[in-house]
């Protein structure tokens, strides 16, 4: 590949990928303008979050399995396309059901990630696979902390609304470029898309991040979030049973079942459960008034200065990591990054009364999730057959998500089960929640003890490329 053309490949690829990253996080901060310019109510704002975070894990697998049988660039061009009409949609929003809608469009951009994945495998040469994974990840992980960094300079400037606005110009580039000059992919998966499965994971996922992400509102034992709950359950069943009998499943389970897919995907649960929960409560944490006895009364700009730590250390250790990659291995950096996220939170729990501690504990952490995400997605990509990594990527992706879930919904009942007088939750509740982050992240380091360990490349030999775990044949 031309030298220019592969430039121009990577560069698409980590622009559409980290903008959808800090599509994630950049309202966030903002839900409160929100609330107040589309005259709505905090519970209802709430779903400008929700609608994206469902909208991402239904489209992700289904997407990334799409581009693996009719081709990864065409599948790219018309995620980024998508991408660009639901941030048009949601800059021009006079309500905020439009609003939610145009959240629901983003969404599909939560197919970048496996999508570039895998282009990626099939066009950069073998020995620079990790390295590209690996600086791919540190924009993905960098995207979150940029969106937490800029929402409030952004708003203060000029208007939440520029919060999409800016993302249309540049998704617009990126998709131009794109269908200019990305190739496309020469592997593809053979069959068809099992829809029948894909509406089953659909429906599985759909109802088990509605209620994790909405029970704070509903209450855990309303009959809505137990009814979800076992709805999930069903059809959790209902998939496996699907997909392991499809002649042409949308997610292989035989190839989820391989030694190291499933305890990296393991880690990517539990340590996702800690990376998503610290994003969402530390911002709140700094601007609850120190009138409630912790706190700083920080406030958005502030906050998000105080996350800029976290952004450039996850960014250096990510690029970082396609170098260590080929010395130390996949496996010791996902350990590594995982037990330097139970060493900050660890932290945090401890010492928490000054802005330099949180700041430290920003750093760290940044440090832990750069070298995690580019591990997990170089040990899925080297573990699984070509035309399969869109699906396994994208499913690696989406446990990610739900652990997040699962983190944020745990903290969240800790950080607010008991309140103060003045409605602001206890010192202790954070304390807990900071603790139980911790130990997730170091079941995650655990976890990643699990993983087999394979066979490394080396620069020097351009030839070499990590032996995949070999997948059982596909039924004809």
């Amino acid at each position: 590949m031309p030298g220019t053309s592969s430039r121009l490949t990577f560069a698409v690829l980590a622009t559409g990928a980290g903008v959808f990253s800090m599509l994630q996080s950049l309202i966030a901060p903002a839900l409160p303008t929100v609330q107040h310019a589309l005259h709505t109510s905090q519970t209802t704002a709430t779903w400008v979050m929700t609608a994206y975070l469902l909208s991402a894990s239904v489209f992700t697998p289904i997407l990334g399995r799409v581009g693996d049988l009719i081709g990864r660039k065409r599948t790219l061009v018309g995620v980024l396309l998508a991408v660009l009409v639901g941030c048009l949609l949601a800059a021009l929003a006079p309500d905020i059901g439009v609003l939610v809608v145009a959240r629901v469009i983003q969404g599909i951009g939560g197919a970048l990630f496996p999508l570039s994945f895998g282009i990626i495998r099939d066009e950069f040469p073998a020995v620079e696979v990790p390295g590209r994974i690996g600086s791919l990840s540190a924009v993905i992980a960098a995207g979150g902390g940029v969106g937490m960094v800029a929402a409030g300079p952004i708003v203060s400037a000029l208007d939440y609304r520029w919060l999409f606005w800016i993302p249309v110009a540049v998704v617009a580039a990126a998709a131009l470029v794109a269908a200019r000059y990305v190739p496309e992919s020469p592997n593809r998966g053979e069959g068809k898309v099992g829809w029948l499965g894909a509406a089953l994971l659909s429906g599985w996922l759909v109802a088990l991040l509605l209620p994790l992400s909405q029970a704070g509102v509903w209450g855990w034992g309303s009959a809505r979030a137990i009814g979800l709950f076992a709805l999930a359950a069903v059809l959790f069943a209902l998939w496996l049973t699907a997909e392991s009998r499809s002649r042409t499943p949308l997610i292989d389970l035989r190839v989820m079942r391989l030694p190291a897919v499933w305890t990296t995907n393991l880690a990517a649960l539990l340590f996702g459960a800690g990376m998503y929960a610290i994003w969402t409560f530390l911002p709140g944490f700094v601007q609850t008034p120190s009138t409630a006895g912790y706190g700083f009364g920080a406030g958005v700009t502030a906050s998000g200065l105080l996350m800029l730590p976290m952004l450039v250390a996850m960014f250096v250790s990510g690029v970082l990591s396609g170098r260590l990659e080929p010395r130390v291995g996949a496996k010791a950096l996902l350990t590594t990054g995982a037990a330097l996220g139970a060493l900050a939170l660890g932290f945090l729990a401890l010492w928490h009364d000054r802005q330099w501690q949180v700041a430290l504990v920003a750093g760290v952490f940044g440090l832990g999730i750069g070298l995690a995400f580019a591990s997990m997605a170089n040990l899925i990509v080297g573990s699984v057959p070509a035309e399969q990594t869109g699906a396994a990527t994208g499913m690696n992706a989406n446990i990610r998500t739900i652990g997040g879930s699962i983190g944020a919904a745990v903290t969240g009942v800790l950080v607010t089960g008991r309140l103060q007088p003045s409605g602001l939750p206890y010192a202790s509740g954070y304390t807990h929640g900071f603790t139980l982050l911790a130990l997730l992240c170091l079941g995650a380091a655990l976890a990643a003890l699990l993983v087999p360990v394979r066979p490394s490349t080396r620069p020097s030999d351009p030839a070499a490329r990590p032996a995949p775990t070999p997948a059982p044949a596909r039924v004809r």
